[in-house]
């Protein structure tokens, strides 16, 4: 591809957790990172959380590929997931839809209110699955903390992978922490070879939370699908919930089930298509696309 076709996208978001969606299924687009970062960029770019690439899949309706703000690849989002099986709903004339990422087939249903359940699969809780740097034993408690050693501001997070890494510190009251100013050292931290989604979560109930969260590559979200999953997880084997949760974070609440039966993790949210735009010439002076 050249940069002198027109480059179609759609802009999209789940609560808040926005994308810049590109159909490459017939058409190939591999961006660099540099061309991943202006295209993300609030002032000069389109303006996004993540960049949503959907390719050809052997083994589903599509392949879904995630590219951060940051120009990095990773392998989950549970938000753009339900994004694009609403798309995809709408193509193929069908509520029921699968979406290959880099971490796993994924089921989604889209139901007549247009909310959107994804099928996002088992967590993984072993040391070397999420993964950490050393050995523990308890993934629901590990040692991590901030601040003074014998008065942490924060400390014995909770860990987990849903299809990507995710550290929750458990707090009493989220205003009383600044995640913009602590995230970037979390998610950097050297326990963490592939990075982390870094979550501060709140119980509220038996069945509710609130959570915000550092997303790895991307900072501040309004909204974290797979971060939403992992707090579920994490609280239920700590006891502090049961197995169905409604998270609310900045941009609204999910709705996560941690099914017993096969230890499946059912996300149910929203999914909005903003509007349909090109890209701006000028964003390819000095990048490329291959």
């Amino acid at each position: 591809m050249t940069t002198e076709a027109a480059i179609s996208y759609l802009k999209m978001n789940g609560l808040g957790n926005d994308f810049a969606v590109f159909d490459a299924r017939t058409r190939a687009l591999k961006l660099t990172p540099d061309l991943a970062r202006r295209i993300a960029d609030r002032e000069r770019g389109v303006g996004c959380d993540q960049i949503i690439i959907l390719e050809p899949s052997d083994d589903a309706d599509i392949f879904m590929r995630i590219l951060n703000a940051d120009g990095g690849e990773v392998e989950a989002c549970g938000n753009a997931t339900r994004c694009v099986a609403v798309l995809l709903m709408a193509e193929f004339g069908r509520p029921q839809v699968t979406i290959e990422t880099e971490a796993a087939v994924l089921g989604a249903i889209v139901g007549e209110d247009m909310t959107v359940t994804v099928d996002m699969g088992a967590p993984r809780f072993r040391w070397d699955e999420i993964p950490l740097a050393e050995e523990f034993h308890d993934t629901r408690m590990i040692e991590l903390q901030v601040g003074p050693i014998d008065d942490p501001v924060l400390h014995s997070p909770s860990v987990v992978n849903v299809g990507n890494p995710h550290c929750i510190f458990w707090v009493d009251d989220l205003g009383e922490h600044d995640l913009a100013r602590i995230g970037p050292f979390l998610e950097n931290h050297m326990l963490f070879p592939e990075r982390a989604n870094i979550s501060l979560a709140q119980i509220t109930s038996p069945d509710a939370m609130t959570l915000r969260v550092w997303e790895r590559g991307a900072g501040l979200t309004k909204a974290c699908g797979t971060a939403a999953c992992a707090a579920t997880v994490a609280a239920a084997r700590k006891k502090l919930t049961g197995r169905e949760v409604t998270v609310t974070l900045p941009g609204g609440p999910l709705h996560i089930h941690w099914r017993e039966s096969d230890d499946h993790i059912l996300m149910t949210g929203p999914a909005e298509l903003e509007y349909e735009g090109t890209l701006d010439p000028a964003l390819f002076n000095g990048a490329a696309v291959r």
